[in-house]
């Protein structure tokens, strides 16, 4: 709606740049009154869909390669309009570094309850909410292409907040034990646990402040994400109290402790320690 998804989003470049200029605006403390173009996003969706298959491009010494090109366009045209029915929470979920995100639910981010004292954290508050609510607007042409990208960059923060404070309701719970049963956020890294299931965890819930951890609950201790995307998140949209809330609800899901630990040894006798 605001932003290329499939391609804008995966430059760090570009979204470093973001975040600066997001900083500046942050500093000022007052939610920025203008209007993001909003037909730019599914535009930029329509122009990525356009994109052929790599095998209609190359050059071929078959007689046929003309119907091949026809097919993969045909093709490409196809998964395009399936791809415009995507939602923006959905499509945010599903890009490369995001899978710790759970999609919240539209009636939870419906109810202003729930979005109590976000409004003045977050700039371009109501047209990041509209972009996340998939809201059509017809203000769009009036805005440049920073502001298009200081919204897109405003609606990831504003959905990370909103998602810190689901994960902690029943139904968000539901949804990262789903995650948590497949191994989405990573095992523990440890070799006394065991391959034990992480979850994942904020060291502050001040935006901002840390990038997101994963917690093991059987050594109980924190790691770094072993994906370099996963770990450029930010630990807020995760907060501080989900693993161990979590482990509260689930409490068959607590482990016990390893038993074992490393002994260092020299040439088979243990070292003393001072």
């Amino acid at each position: 709606m605001y932003k290329e998804r499939g391609v804008s989003a995966s430059k760090s470049e570009d979204r470093k740049r973001i975040n600066d200029v997001l900083d500046k605006q942050l500093e000022r403390s007052s939610p920025s009154t203008s209007r993001p173009i909003n037909g730019k996003h599914n535009k930029d969706r329509e122009n990525s869909n356009i994109i052929k298959d790599p095998r209609s491009a190359s050059v071929s010494k078959t007689s046929n390669i003309s119907e091949e090109s026809e097919t993969d366009s045909e093709e490409s045209d196809v998964s395009g309009s399936d791809g415009d029915d995507t939602s923006w929470i959905s499509w945010f979920c599903n890009l490369r570094g995001n899978e710790f995100f759970c999609e919240v639910d539209d009636d939870y981010i419906q109810d202003d309850f729930n979005l109590c004292g976000l409004s003045s954290q977050v700039p371009y508050y109501d047209y990041a909410l509209d972009l996340i609510l998939d809201v059509e607007s017809s203000h769009g042409d009036m805005f440049t292409e920073e502001q298009n990208e200081l919204i897109e960059s405003a609606a990831e923060m504003l959905y990370g907040m909103i998602h810190a404070r689901y994960i902690l309701t029943t139904k968000g719970m539901a949804a990262m034990l789903d995650k948590y049963k497949n191994y989405d956020f990573g095992r523990c890294p440890r070799v006394y646990c065991s391959g034990q299931p992480c979850l994942p965890v904020g060291q502050s819930d001040i935006p901002r402040s840390s990038t997101v951890k994963i917690y093991c609950p059987r050594c109980e201790d924190l790691y770094y994400p072993r994906s370099k995307y996963q770990g450029n998140i930010d630990g807020a949209y995760f907060g501080t109290t989900f693993p161990h809330l979590f482990l509260m609800t689930y409490g068959q899901l607590k482990p016990q402790k390893p038993s074992q630990g490393y002994v260092p040894r020299v040439f088979g006798f243990k070292i003393n320690k001072p």
